[in-house]
């Protein structure tokens, strides 16, 4: 059954774990919970941020199953865990992931075709795919890792064409570009969400739906007034934005590091051990540069009065 999804706001999801290497679900309530209360529409689960490269496929498909029993009511859940390599284990894992009640289903972009491969290879593994699954909700995420493969507007509107779409977190960074997707895509039922803080407003003028990316792990409300306010507060939201585009710079820091490290600024406690990354990155003076973001979001929220 292919269900509708909110505009807005799509933080990926962090996974944080326990002393002993575990995912601790206590925190993964409290992160949603945190969610919920700052404007978040929807959760991205199971994604990069996830650290799904380095969970187990028992671990994601627990973790999203945890996740969808637990979740905020009224709120969209978008999932992926697709990280395999072969295309059959791909299916075997989609069915698992899709049985849980997802909202949608997200493909990762890269998964289909290697990095020296055309789009043909790309579309035969894609359309294979979406055949061999339930009609549901789907989507399509340009994950950067292993490597970055962006949909281009032809071939985002071939997907559209073998099986109706309603996600796609975008990662291209090019309004230009973002604008020939919403063009090639106008009329359908996708949605196309902006994972750049930089471009976002003028995304949002150009037609997209929202924003899902790094970045909502440490202010979602903020996102989520822009989403909401754009047209009709325009100066307060051109001033938004600009704060939006230079704080997301905090992305190539020490990220999801660093998000957890947030998280127990706002109240969400947990362990800031990362599979993907080596907390000891978050030295001192990182550390600072979190905190006084931090104090600027205050100001922010002061503005714009949440």
């Amino acid at each position: 059954m292919i269900k509708d999804i909110n505009n807005g706001v799509y933080p990926t999801m962090i996974t944080p774990y326990t002393d002993d290497n575990k995912i601790d679900y206590n925190a993964v309530l409290g992160i949603m919970d945190w969610y919920s209360q700052n404007g978040a529409d929807g959760i991205f689960a199971v994604c990069q941020s996830s650290e799904m490269f380095f969970l187990s496929f028992e671990e994601k498909l627990e973790l999203l199953r945890f996740i969808v029993r637990n979740a905020p009511k009224g709120m969209s859940i978008v999932a992926s865990g697709h990280t395999a390599d072969d295309l059959d284990r791909q299916i075997y894992e989609a069915n698992a992931f899709i049985n849980e009640g997802i909202d949608a289903y997200v493909f990762i972009a890269n998964r289909f075709a290697k990095e020296d491969e055309g789009k043909d290879v790309f579309l035969r593994n894609y359309s294979k795919a979406v055949s061999s699954i339930p009609e549901t909700g789907l989507g399509i995420y340009e994950c950067p890792y292993p490597y970055k493969r962006l949909m281009t507007p032809d071939v985002l509107k071939e997907c559209v064409d073998i099986s109706p779409l309603l996600f796609i977190k975008d990662t291209c960074c090019s309004i230009e570009m973002i604008k020939e997707k919403l063009e090639a895509v106008k009329g359908t039922d996708l949605r196309i969400f902006n994972a750049n803080g930089a471009i976002l407003l003028e995304s949002l003028k150009a037609g997209c739906a929202g924003y899902s990316g790094v970045m909502a792990n440490f202010h979602p409300e903020i996102f989520s007034w822009l989403c909401k306010h754009f047209r009709e507060e325009p100066e307060k939201a051109q001033r938004v934005q600009n704060f939006l585009g230079f704080a997301s710079t905090i992305e190539c820091q020490c990220y999801p590091v660093n998000a957890k490290y947030h998280m127990n600024l706002v109240g969400v406690p947990m362990n800031i051990f990362s599979r993907a990354r080596d907390c000891a990155e978050l030295f001192d003076s990182r550390k600072r540069e979190i905190e006084q973001m931090y104090e600027v979001e205050k100001e922010f929220k002061a503005l714009i009065s949440i």
